[in-house]
């Protein structure tokens, strides 16, 4: 059977790069695990009978390579744990859903009133954070969610500040913040209870899908595309844009806004997963905002984020690409005004609005507040000075891989410069006119000889020879193999 070796490479660097070997028949399952989404995946369709012709093997391939392409540029799809499993299998694996119930026992060892109902399968986006069904042995009927997750390459907090941050979390009192019923750490990753909601998240309204349902299942190819009304709209945004303002006044990084972490009670839209800042986890639209130099501290990273959560509210989807600069007609103009302002490409050349000036926009300022719940959140003064040495970490890892990738593209733009058939025409011509140019030199010099070498025979006196100066010789540099 016809074995496919598949070259991977995680983001920029070549060096970061390995070789899998893969059938077809592995191509085959991997679809099979997909086809939850609801997507029409390009694989490549099965052959019996001549299936090891060579055309037939170059045909096959080129369709595999359209096949992992079409995986690798879809945001949810690349993020599936089976899809990371397949690309990348040294690095996933665990099983992770076996490492959280470890961990989720040995906290029962001291937490007796809690009880596991059930896992909550395939529910999230990340791979390492897995979530659980819980109940209180005291009252049966209640339902709870138990969310557990290891460390990111973003924590940057000590152990001891860490687990003090995390532990902090169940006093965070504020009307659109959903609240904590539980949360501990360890020093290699944290588990927190909240409240089971019924209606789900924010996504989960705006796609019309079942809060228990598999994300690829609920977010990938929804069958109605429509966005929320204008009053829904404004609310949601207002009562986002004040708890991040909140958070920012508080010296607290959040950096994970999107639609799936606002839960939906009533009217009244309520953050989730606090915790994922400190654990240093990576943004859901890091991707997107690593490309964009402008976009250089964790506000700016809020900011950005709303407008691909406003965009999704208005239209009932993302965004195709980004930056975007031709907006589908919307509700309000106001709304294409605050889009415009953060997503269009003059926003990611110039900077976008803070969040204060976004509750100053014609679509917030006339927003009604009901809720008069006075927000509480106590951090001590230690913490609040690591809270800010944490953040400033990260926003420097962030500005550094942004350098990165700024310097490979203008590499990759000026290689396939220097590659285009047009750049290759120029080289030959300015090759062809030094030939000449050189030619006619060397004549030059030899018809001066000629006539120096003439005139010191008839005179009888002794002139020193003539060259052409020496060429400056090349640098010398040192090379070590080993």
């Amino acid at each position: 059977m016809k074995e496919y070796i598949i070259r991977v490479q995680r983001g920029i660097s070549v060096e970061n790069s390995w070789q899998i070997v893969r059938r077809y028949s592995d191509f085959d399952m991997l679809n099979t695990s997909l086809q939850i989404s609801g997507l029409s995946l390009p694989l490549p369709p099965k052959k019996l009978l001549g299936n090891m012709d060579r055309e037939f093997i170059a045909e096959r391939q080129k369709g595999l390579q359209s096949y992992l392409n079409f995986i690798t540029t879809n945001h949810i799809l690349c993020n599936y744990d089976l899809v990371k499993k397949f690309l990348d299998p040294n690095s996933y694996s665990a099983n992770y859903t076996e490492i959280a119930l470890q961990q989720v026992s040995m906290f029962f060892r001291s937490e007796p009133k809690w009880e596991v109902v059930e896992p909550l399968k395939e529910m999230g986006w990340r791979i390492r954070k897995k979530y659980f069904l819980m109940k209180w042995k005291a009252q049966s009927k209640e339902r709870l969610v138990l969310s557990w997750a290891d460390l990111g390459p973003d924590k940057y907090l000590s152990d001891k500040d860490f687990q003090c941050a995390v532990k902090l979390l169940p006093s965070c009192s504020h009307p659109y913040i959903y609240p904590v019923t539980f949360a501990t750490a360890s020093d290699s990753s944290a588990l927190v209870i909240r409240m089971f909601s019924e209606k789900g998240t924010l996504k989960d309204l705006i796609y019309k899908a079942k809060p228990k349902d598999p994300f690829l299942k609920k977010y990938c190819n929804p069958k109605k595309i429509q966005g929320l009304e204008l009053h829904q709209i404004k609310t949601f945004g207002r009562h986002i844009l004040e708890v991040l303002k909140f958070l920012h006044e508080k010296g607290f990084p959040y950096g994970h806004l999107h639609a799936s972490n606002v839960i939906l009670e009533g009217d009244t839209c309520r953050l989730l997963d606090l915790e994922n800042s400190l654990l240093g986890l990576p943004s859901f639209y890091r991707p997107y905002f690593s490309q964009f130099r402008k976009i250089n501290t964790l506000e700016s990273v809020d900011v950005y984020c709303f407008g691909h959560l406003l965009y999704e509210m208005t239209y009932g989807r993302p965004p195709d690409s980004v930056p975007v600069d031709n907006f589908p007609p919307a509700p309000s103009v106001s709304v294409v005004s605050v889009l415009e302002s953060i997503l269009s490409s003059e926003a990611s050349k110039i900077g976008m609005p803070t969040v204060s000036q976004l509750l100053q926009t014609p679509l917030f300022s006339d927003v009604f507040l009901s809720n008069s719940e006075k927000p509480q959140f106590k951090i001590p003064t230690k913490l609040k000075e690591a809270l800010k040495t944490a953040k400033e970490c990260i926003e420097k890892r962030l500005v550094d891989e942004q350098k990165l990738l700024y310097q490979h593209r203008r590499l990759t733009r000026a290689q396939s410069h220097h590659g285009s058939e047009e750049e290759k025409k120029k080289r030959k011509i300015l090759a062809r006119k030094k030939s000449k140019r050189t030619a006619v030199e060397n004549n030059e010099e030899h018809s001066a000889k000629h006539n120096n070498s003439n005139n010191s025979a008839g005179s009888g006196a002794s002139s020193p020879l003539t060259s052409p100066s020496s060429p400056t010789p090349p640098s010398t540099a040192e090379h070590a193999t080993f």
